[in-house]
């Protein structure tokens, strides 16, 4: 099953569902069908012995005299003293007397419909049986009248010596006539007599057996027409699939640029084209970091290893004396540093971008952080004349790793102070705005281009020339100053204007007890304000 396409998976599950709805439906068109046409022979059945035993009692109410057959009856005529036969059921070979009969059961009784349909139905059975069989018993059993269709056939009666009167019973007679014929039999003892009406299940077994060839004939074309019609489905629904997956294998890691057509539709074909060009344009920019990053890293590596190269050689090219050589190897040992130093910075962003480096979380004192950052920047800024202001809301308390953020933060002032030429400023204001605090660190230096602006916390990205001449770095500072804010739920951002200089934001999360009750502060980093 793995190795069928989803195509003929979908056509033989259709098939299946639509094969198991028809056998279903099939048999309970059957079931119903043939139950309402049992249903509504028995209840033919009942009525029809119903309206004979309201005429047995109104004749016998007319007569005053009980059923008995006629061959046990004789009358002797005053005239000539001769037995004439007297039947007591002659009145049902009387289609006028009956008539009169029935007229009158459908006014003084109010066992009998008074439905006119049914009434015809009644004289019809009554004069003309065909399929209906009655038969009519006394008390003892013994019968005294058979509809002629009968012949000479007895139908089987209820117990007399245990029925009680007004009992009912329907069943299936399996042999009639000696013949492997059905009939249906409605067998009541009455307070006058038994009367069994039968009806031939010739007509119901007909029927039953035309539906069964309906349903089996229908069954396999409805199946081969829908099935048909779900392979075609299929194919058409899932062509948008096939073309989808066309295009996407012309793409490759040296088109990355291109993109899936998508569809002016807004089903699902269409959703999955949009995601997969999105996930196209991630990769892209992957591609692109990377092949960046490897150019970067390369040539960020190339002019240590160049001059550690052209020094060695120097040392082994001539005889030099050995204050010359301790010269050569501390210079060498200083692009080694700086090496080990871009490879340490690389492995940490590596393992900060992989989840392998984990963010200790303690209250920090951000304030006092601050305050002491204010104090080494000026001491740093002090030899090139550059004055270190700030503005710093006191109180202030985040959940943080106190060593990344120092780390953050004294990147972001070191910078400044690196960029920011003699007799500028520097000025580092911190606020709270509801439950953020928010870090501005300004500077007077060289500023960023715009079009530089956007890349500052990219790896190994560094401005123009002219900005950073003379300036010792690998590019890597910002980009770990980006992660250490982001995994603190913060964000940051540059603004620059070229030569009037540059402003940092930092937006931090802050604790709810910021600011409040501080005659027993938390645990904080640095300098204790409070003393």
């Amino acid at each position: 099953m793995k190795s069928i396409s989803l195509r003929f998976r979908l056509v033989f599950w259709y098939s299946a569902i639509v094969t198991l709805t028809l056998l279903v439906f099939g048999i309970a068109a059957y079931l119903t069908v043939s139950k309402d046409l049992y249903q509504n022979l028995d209840a033919s059945l009942e009525r029809v012995a119903t309206s004979l035993d309201f005429i047995i009692r109104k004749k016998q109410r007319e007569t005053m005299q009980p059923l008995r057959p006629a061959t046990q009856r004789r009358k002797k005529s005053r005239r000539n003293q001769q037995e004439i036969p007297t039947d007591s059921f002659a009145f049902f070979r009387n289609s006028t007397s009956i008539n009169d009969t029935m007229r009158m059961s459908r006014s003084d009784s109010s066992e009998i419909y008074e439905d006119p349909v049914w009434s015809a139905v009644y004289e019809h059975i009554l004069f003309n049986p065909k399929n209906y069989y009655i038969q009519i018993a006394d008390l003892n059993g013994q019968i005294v009248w058979r509809s002629e269709n009968l012949d000479t056939t007895s139908l089987p009666l209820l117990d007399a010596t245990t029925s009680p009167s007004g009992i009912s019973f329907i069943s299936t007679l399996g042999m009639f006539k000696g013949q492997t014929q059905n009939l249906r039999l409605y067998r009541r003892k009455t307070a006058k007599a038994f009367i069994t009406v039968g009806y031939s299940l010739e007509e119901i077994d007909s029927t039953l057996y035309e539906l069964f060839n309906a349903l089996l004939i229908g069954f396999p074309i409805v199946l081969f027409i829908s099935t048909l019609g779900g392979f075609i489905l299929a194919r058409v629904s899932l062509k948008p699939i096939d073309d989808l997956s066309q295009s996407a294998r012309e793409i490759t890691a040296s088109n990355l640029s291109n993109r899936l057509p998508e569809p002016k539709t807004n089903d699902e074909v269409a959703r999955l084209t949009h995601t997969l060009n999105e996930m196209i344009a991630r990769l892209e920019d992957s591609f692109n970091q990377i092949k960046q990053f490897t150019a970067d890293v390369s040539h960020e590596l190339r002019t240590p290893l160049a001059i550690l190269t052209g020094e060695l050689e120097v040392a082994l090219r001539s005889d030099k004396s050995p204050e010359e050589y301790q010269t050569l190897l501390i210079s060498a040992l200083e692009e080694v540093g700086r090496l080990s130093k871009v490879v340490r910075t690389l492995l940490d962003l590596s393992r900060a971008e992989t989840g392998q480096v984990s963010i200790e979380h303690a209250v920090v004192n951000l304030s006092a952080m601050l305050e002491e950052l204010g104090e080494d920047a000026m001491i740093l800024a002090e030899e090139r004349s550059i004055s270190v202001g700030s503005m710093i809301e006191p109180f202030i308390f985040i959940d943080g790793d106190s060593v990344r953020l120092h780390q953050a933060l004294l990147n972001i002032v070191d910078n400044a102070i690196k960029y920011t030429p003699s007799g500028g400023d520097i000025l580092m204001r911190m606020v709270k705005e509801g439950d953020r605090v928010i870090l501005r660190v300004s500077d007077t230096g060289v500023g960023i281009s715009k079009e530089h602006l956007p890349h500052i916390f990219d790896r190994f990205y560094r401005a123009d020339q002219a900005r950073s001449q003379d300036i010792q770095g690998n590019g890597l500072g910002l980009s770990i100053v980006k992660w250490i804010i982001e995994a603190h739920q913060g964000t940051i951002r540059a603004e620059s204007t070229p030569g009037k200089g540059t402003m940092i934001t930092i937006v931090l999360p802050i604790l709810e007890h910021s600011q409040k009750d501080h005659e027993n502060p938390p645990t904080f980093y640095g300098r204790n304000p409070y003393s």
